[in-house]
């Protein structure tokens, strides 16, 4: 799955850790999403949408697959 996470936590100038402290995950798992070695849950997903105030779909797009 492409995921645009990393682009959306640069414009906010947050390192990996900060996003991961928002999202209440470890900052491996945010490295991990970022480069497409692990799918964010539903949960975890929806948590992403709601920090970055846009719809899932805009940030996660599954059409690769």
């Amino acid at each position: 799955m492409i995921n645009k996470l990393k682009v959306l936590r640069a414009m906010r100038n947050w390192s990996q850790a900060e996003l991961a402290g928002h999202l209440d995950v470890s900052r491996q798992a945010v490295n991990a999403i970022e480069t497409g070695k692990h799918d964010p849950s539903l949960p975890l997903a929806f948590r992403i949408a709601r920090l970055f105030e846009m719809p899932i779909e805009e940030i996660f797009d599954d059409s690769e697959v």
